[in-house]
């Protein structure tokens, strides 16, 4: 299995591409400028509802904070390339990057949590599935080695006595891997959501297995913030929590308009968008303490995967000061 630092480093030009385009760095004396890394998935919706509210800014403003970037990522190694680079302030990223990240020696930590479950295993309508032996064969995209996805699938295939090894599994990001199961160069596709709605939306697929019955209640995706900054401005990094729990609140109470505010934003139909609110079995959830057991154990998952030196502690991981300040 190819180490972690690998996958990291294979994708360090296409992030700096990336951040090119506008990201000019701060350094931890001049946070007049937040630099936030996401991804487009219905998972961190809480970040889209901030921006397009305009509420990191308005609530940063007081701080000193004049502009607020964001960066898309299409999954959570790139992501954590431009965290280790220091292109970028927080994260709304998959916590099993994250910990692949910590233990090549990223310098941060999880603030709070973004929600839990929430993925699904889709094979093509023609592909037959009743166990998951019947996957012994097949083609399966996913996202790459070191993140949510790529654990779960391979544990849970471990853990039900299929040999991962005996499934081929390729690394995809959500756009390719919905192309490949459209086109049928993949039986299936074990993606968050929405991909698993746009694929039942455009009729080449449907779910067969959801995340949560492969690992029940398991952390996904976290908020994560640079150590200088947590070190240097928690005074900012106070009310980057504070800001979040307010869009993780107004997404569970005002699920519609979340969904326009997404479909806006990533040109996704909000229709859609709607169905993956409705069907996944993910919850939005800023509380970190909901996760840290969740966490860590992904640590013992991927050293026993090869694809991290050694198992990681909650206090490797997590500050958990800002969100209990926050609730006080």
């Amino acid at each position: 299995m190819r180490p972690i630092t690998t996958v990291l480093l294979a994708v360090a030009l296409v992030t700096a591409l990336i951040l090119a385009a506008g990201c000019t760095g701060t350094g931890t004396g001049d946070v007049s400028h937040l630099r936030i890394g996401y991804q487009p998935s219905t998972h961190q919706v809480a970040h889209v509802t901030a921006m397009e509210n305009g509420w990191w800014q308005e609530d940063l403003a007081p701080l000193g904070v004049t502009q607020v970037t964001d960066y898309q990522f299409g999954t959570g190694a790139p992501e954590m390339q431009a965290m280790l680079s220091g292109d970028i302030d927080i994260a709304y990223v998959g916590s099993a990057p994250f910990i692949a990240a910590v233990s090549s020696g990223l310098d941060a930590k999880i603030i709070a949590a973004v929600q839990t479950q929430g993925s699904d295993l889709v094979l093509r309508n023609e592909v037959p599935y009743s166990t998951p032996a019947d996957l012994v064969g097949k083609k399966i995209a996913t996202f790459p080695p070191g993140t949510i996805q790529d654990t779960i699938l391979r544990t849970w295939l471990e853990e039900n006595g299929v040999d991962p090894a005996s499934v081929t599994i390729v690394a995809m990001d959500p756009g390719a891997a919905t192309t490949a199961i459209s086109a049928g160069q993949v039986d299936g596709v074990f993606l968050p959501h929405p991909s698993p709605s746009v694929i039942a939306a455009e009729g080449t697929g449907r779910t067969v297995v959801q995340s949560g019955d492969m690992m029940k209640d398991h952390a996904c995706c976290v908020l994560v913030a640079s150590g200088s900054l947590i070190r240097d401005h928690p005074e900012i990094v106070d009310q980057i929590v504070k800001t979040h729990i307010r869009a993780t609140e107004y997404n569970l109470e005002h699920q519609d308009e979340a969904a326009a505010l997404y479909a806006t934003k990533t040109g996704q139909d909000i229709e859609t968008v709607k169905a993956s609110f409705r069907d996944w079995d993910g919850t939005w959830t800023a509380d970190p303490h909901v996760i840290t057991t969740s966490v860590v154990d992904y640590t013992n998952l991927q050293y026993e995967l090869g694809y991290i030196d050694k198992p990681l502690t909650e206090a490797d991981l997590f500050d958990l000061s800002f969100y209990e300040k926050a609730r006080a």
